[in-house]
Parts: structure tokens; C-alpha cells; sequence
């Protein structure tokens, strides 16, 4: 009765919260429960139960997503996650709380019993009129709040004033494919909804099995009680602390980090027979799929339009529902199925009966859903995830790194006279015939501070630099030019060629200068917020062959001035970082003839996620400087 609902009308009740007055559902819906919980005990009948059940799910599946889609309209952006953890513990933090009230009242009715009847033979009867009674007072509450009204966009006046006429079926059939269109294009939200669903499944094979479970570590009733309770426990920790325990850990990775963590505590409770370490690991179950769910619903309320929250939200509910009714169904049905085994390896018995089977089974498909829901969620591909848990370890802000999916970055790199300008300008023409946006720069020198500090860099009467100082100006003009004219253009998603970037710096000031490679790294990360290219095309050359083309141009600058070993150390680290960098790097013969290097870069490219990006409306050009570098 339960589960019915959200199949035959789950879709509907999205639909409804996104074209209908929200406050005026909530109110309506809590009315109705109100009703249809007062009215259990009225007529004491079991199909009316069931009766009742049904209708009181259908009218929670109406005030849910109303709800859910209401919350990022009342609370500013920074305190979204704050008001999703306190709705989240009141709903799943408060069972324990719940079973205290419900023994309170039972006392109180074994008192009442003594003078009226009715009590003592309905002992539950009033728990179910103080049930009804707090639906009367949330509808009472909301009904006051006339900011839930006023909180939605302009733009949704007239679907309200059409709403309160009633929609055509027609209005509704084609918000519904909407919806569903949306849910279907976002590949973020898609990895949500698989991880979110991979973490549902193995909470609900643990609630589903701890009775067995409990009986195989011969903990009986009492351990069976404290598994059940040390899920909710442990889910209650993980919505309440665990936002503040991951720090800023990226919100979208943290969905799949945090499923994986989930799927190994399950198979490691299922395969380690000790009901100590059992609780304890039933309780990081709950708390990380805790963490799951309070970030996930910030970053639907968050990032999805509010015309589209309420068939998302009913969308993500109606499937838990689904997912943990079934799960917890299915999963004692196929430990039964598999039945007692035990394995004698070495004269050591191993237990691989059906719970453990399933157990186990589950929390290796809820760590494949978490990689496959980090993998579509990750918005930070060009940002290590080591890096990322260092820093919530550390407590230090997280680097910024791309920042986006959108984009792509496109790196050329060499020593002197490899032809980096002719191939990025050939690039940009082609790319731009295709109908892209094409951004060319380079470094340094290509922002208005950075070319005074390309002044500095290169002039010949600079000799002497210290190599220390060299190395912070090159990355004071990277950070300049990443926040100005990198960073930006890959938000609008336009293809970046750069000419010369961080590796730059790590052969010419790391390999030339000799200075140490990882303070160069670092010093670059910082600089740059972690953002690298998709793809690093290096023209390899010999400095012989590089200088005596650099030589013809005109006067040489600082760095070409350098003696011949220099400029070998330059090209030995652009092979070092290349042999490292294999998956990002295209190592290119330069003594080839342009248009032979130029058609290698294009295979290369054609390769890549390039016909993914959408052709641009507009174009924007950032002249490189006609001297080689």
C-alpha cells in the first residue's frame, strides 16, 4: 500500500509541485492526512487501513516535492545545506524520540484505560490522534507563511493562476516529458540519482537482514536492536556532522566518495563475523549514506531551476521509495534462496551463507555505484582527488581547478623556435571554421599587468634575475592570466589554445634553473587553482635547430640568449614531464613540415571531446605576439 503510490502517481505529484501554488498543496495535503488519520481509529476496519495507507502516501507524495522545491526559495544559497541537514534529522534523526513518546503515551493509556473502555481495548489509539493532531499543526503552520507564496519566481504567477483552474491533461503529459527530458540531459544528476540509489539499496539490505544477521553472530533480540537502531543513529550522525566533517570537500565528488565509504563498510560488516566491529560499521553505513543525502538534495535545491525542483525532487523520492521497499524485500528473499555454506580453507571455516553472500554482494554494487556516480558527477577532472581529500584532511581550501565541465584547454609547449605560434594560429582558424568559439593566448604577457611583466622577464638587461624571482613572476603572470582570460573563457565554454603554460616553468625554471621541481609545482597550482589542460602538445625539437630559427626572426630575447646546455636541460624536462603526463600529452616531431605537425594536432583533437562542445555564436580573438617564444 505503501509502495503503490509512488509507482501509479509518484511522476504526477512532481509535476503538480512545479505548476500548482506550493503552499496551497502543503496545506491541502496536511489536511488530508490529518482526516485520514483521525479516521483510522474511527472506524476500525482492515481494508480502511489499508485504505488509509494508500491515500495517506498519495497525499505525502504531493506535500514532498512541494516541500523539497519550497526550501531553496525561503533560505539564501550559503544556508541551504544548513536547512536540508535540519529537515533531514527531523525525519530520520527522531525515530528514537519517537519510540520514547510512543512508550509515554502507552503509559498514559494504561492510565486512561482505568476509567474509559475505549482505551483499554484501543491501547493505540491515541499515539494515532497525536499522529493526526501534529499534521494539523504543520498545515496550521505553513498556512502562515504567506512567503512560501511569495518566494516563487514572477514567472511561475501565471502557471499558479492557470494551476488554480486546474491544468489540462495535455499542460500536464507535456510538463511531465519536460521533466523527464531534464533528468535524462544532466549527466550530473544523473550520477546522482545512480549513486543515491546504489546508497538506498545497501542501507536497505542491512535493515532488511539485521535480524539474521544478528541471530549468525548469536547476538539474538538485543543485537538485533542495536544494529536496526546504529543505522538511523549513524544516518542522523551523518546528515547533522557530516557536512561540517568534510569541510569544503567538493559537494559533487563528496556524493561518490561517500557512497564508495558506504559499499566498503557493508562488505566488510558482511565478511567479518564480530558484532563489535559489526556496529561499528553499520553505524558509518548510516552515516555516510547520511552525507548522501543532504548533499544531494542542497545540490538539487541549489543548482536546478525552480520550474523543474518539483519533478525532480518527486523524481529522486519516488525512486528511494521504490529502490528501499524493494531492497528491503529482495534482499532476505535471496539470502534465503542461497541458504547456509560454510568453506574450509586450510582448516579455517569461512562463512558464505546467504547473508553473508548478500551483503557482501551489495556493498560491491553500491562502490560501483559510487565510482560510477563520482565519475559522472566529477566537475574537477583536471583536480587529483588525493588533492582534494588532503585538503579537507588539512582543513584547507580546496584548489579550484577547472571549475567546470564546460570547455576545452589546449596547451602547446617546446623550446625556442618549435613553431608553437604557427601552429596555435593555423588551430584557431580551423577550429573557428567549425564553429567553435576559439580563445588564443599565451604566456607571458597576455593581460594588461602581464605584459609589463613580460617586459621585465625577457628584456637582456634583466641578467641576473634570480632564478627564485623568475620562477614567482612567471606564476604572478599565470594566475593573472588564468583569472582573466582562461578561467572565463572556459565557463562559456569556448576551446582555449595557450601558448606555453605551467610545464612551461617547470622545464625552464625547473630544468634550466635547476630549481626543485615540486616547490615549481606547487607554486604553479597555487597560482593557477589547479586548473591543467585537457591536452598538452609538446614540439620537440633540438635547441640547435630551435635557436637557429628563432635567430632569423630578429634580436634574441633574455631566455634565448641562454647558453646551448641550457636549452638541452629545457628540452630533456619537456620529455621527462611528457613520458610522466602520457594520457594528457602529444609529443610532436618539430623539424616537420607545418602542415604535417598541424594535421597531427587535428587527428588528435578529432579524437577528443570536441564535437561535444556546441558551436559558438559569437568569436573572440586574443592576437598572439608575432616574436617566437
Amino acid at each position: 500500500m505503501r509502495l503503490l503510490p509512488a509507482i501509479l502517481i509518484g511522476p504526477l505529484a512532481g509535476v503538480w509541485a512545479d505548476r500548482f501554488n506550493r503552499r496551497t498543496t502543503m496545506v491541502v495535503t496536511d489536511v488530508i492526512r490529518f482526516a485520514l488519520f483521525i479516521s483510522i481509529p474511527l472506524l476500525q476496519t482492515l481494508p480502511w487501513l489499508f485504505a488509509a495507507t494508500f491515500l495517506i502516501e498519495c497525499a505525502s507524495l504531493f506535500w514532498i516535492p512541494a516541500k523539497e522545491a519550497s526550501i531553496p526559495n525561503l533560505v539564501p544559497r550559503n544556508r541551504l545545506e544548513s536547512a536540508n541537514q535540519l529537515a533531514l534529522v527531523t525525519t530520520y534523526g527522531f525515530g528514537a524520540v519517537a519510540a520514547a513518546v510512543f512508550s509515554a503515551l502507552s503509559f498514559v493509556n494504561r492510565g486512561l484505560a482505568h476509567e474509559f473502555s475505549f482505551f483499554r481495548t484501543n491501547p493505540v489509539n491515541l499515539a494515532l490522534y497525536l499522529d493526526a493532531l501534529t499534521f494539523l499543526v504543520s498545515g496550521l503552520t505553513i498556512l502562515g507563511l504567506p512567503q512560501l507564496s511569495s518566494a516563487r519566481p514572477r514567472g511561475l504567477a501565471a502557471q499558479d493562476a492557470q494551476g488554480a483552474q486546474g491544468a489540462h491533461q495535455q499542460g500536464l503529459v507535456t510538463s511531465l516529458r519536460e521533466g523527464l527530458q531534464f533528468l535524462s540531459g544532466e549527466r550530473w544528476l544523473r550520477g546522482l540519482v545512480l549513486g543515491v540509489s546504489g546508497a538506498t539499496a545497501a542501507g536497505a539490505a542491512v535493515i532488511g537482514l539485521s535480524r539474521v544477521f544478528a541471530d549468525d553472530l548469536r547476538g539474538g533480540n538485543a543485537a538485533y536492536g542495536v544494529l536496526f537502531g546504529t543505522v538511523f543513529v549513524g544516518l542522523a550522525s551523518g546528515m547533522f556532522l557530516g557536512p561540517r566533517a568534510i569541510g569544503n570537500f567538493p559537494r559533487r565528488r563528496a556524493v561518490g566518495v561517500a557512497i564508495v565509504c558506504s559499499g566498503v563498510a557493508l562488505a566488510v560488516n558482511a565478511i567479518v563475523p564480530n558484532l563489535a566491529l559489526a556496529v561499528l560499521m553499520t553505524g558509518l553505513l548510516g552515516f555516510f549514506a547520511g552525507i548522501v543525502w543532504v548533499v544531494a538534495l542542497t545540490l538539487v535545491g541549489s543548482e536546478v531551476a525552480d520550474e523543474l525542483r518539483g519533478r525532480t525532487f518527486a523524481f529522486i523520492y519516488n525512486l528511494m521509495r521504490v529502490v528501499l521497499l524493494v531492497a528491503v524485500a529482495a534482499a532476505p528473499f535471496l539470502a534465503g534462496i542461497i541458504g547456509p555454506h560454510t568453506v574450509t580453507v586450510q582448516n579455517l571455516r569461512v562463512r558464505v551463507d546467504g547473508v553473508t553472500v548478500t551483503l557482501f554482494v551489495s556493498g560491491v554494487l553500491a562502490v560501483v555505484a559510487g565510482a560510477v556516480c563520482l565519475r559522472l558527477m566529477d566537475d574537477r577532472r583536471d583536480v587529483a582527488l588525493r588533492t582534494d581529500v588532503l585538503a579537507a584532511v588539512l582543513r584547507r581550501d580546496p584548489e579550484q581547478g577547472r571549475g567546470t565541465r564546460a570547455g576545452y584547454f589546449l596547451a602547446l609547449e617546446g623550446g625556442e623556435g618549435a613553431g608553437k605560434s604557427t601552429l596555435a594560429r593555423s588551430l584557431a582558424t580551423e577550429l573557428r571554421g567549425r564553429g567553435y568559439e576559439v580563445v588564443l593566448t599565451f604566456e607571458p604577457g597576455d593581460t594588461a599587468l602581464g605584459a609589463r611583466l613580460r617586459e621585465v622577464l625577457l628584456d637582456p638587461s634583466s641578467h641576473g634575475m634570480s632564478p627564485r624571482t623568475e620562477a614567482m613572476l612567471y606564476a604572478a603572470d599565470r594566475a593573472q592570466h588564468v583569472a582573466e582570460v582562461i578561467r572565463p573563457a572556459l565557463e562559456r565554454n569556448a576551446i582555449v589554445v595557450c601558448d606555453r603554460y605551467v610545464d612551461s616553468s617547470r622545464a625552464y625554471q625547473g630544468g634550466g634553473r635547476d630549481l626543485d621541481d615540486r616547490e615549481i609545482s606547487h607554486l604553479s597550482r597555487w597560482a593557477t587553482g589547479g586548473l591543467q589542460p585537457d591536452l598538452t602538445v609538446l614540439l620537440d625539437i633540438e635547441p640547435e635547430e630551435g635557436l637557429r630559427r628563432a635567430s632569423r626572426v630578429g634580436e634574441s630575447d633574455r631566455l634565448e640568449a641562454e647558453a646551448v646546455e641550457f636549452h638541452r636541460r629545457v628540452r630533456a624536462e619537456f620529455l621527462t614531464l611528457a613520458r610522466r603526463g602520457r594520457h594528457r600529452y602529444l609529443v610532436v616531431d618539430a623539424t616537420q613540415q607545418p602542415e604535417a605537425i598541424f594535421e597531427r594536432v587535428l587527428a588528435r583533437l578529432d579524437e577528443e571531446a570536441l564535437p561535444d562542445l556546441p558551436a559558438a555564436r559569437t568569436t573572440m580573438t586574443i592576437p598572439l605576439a608575432e616574436a617566437p617564444r
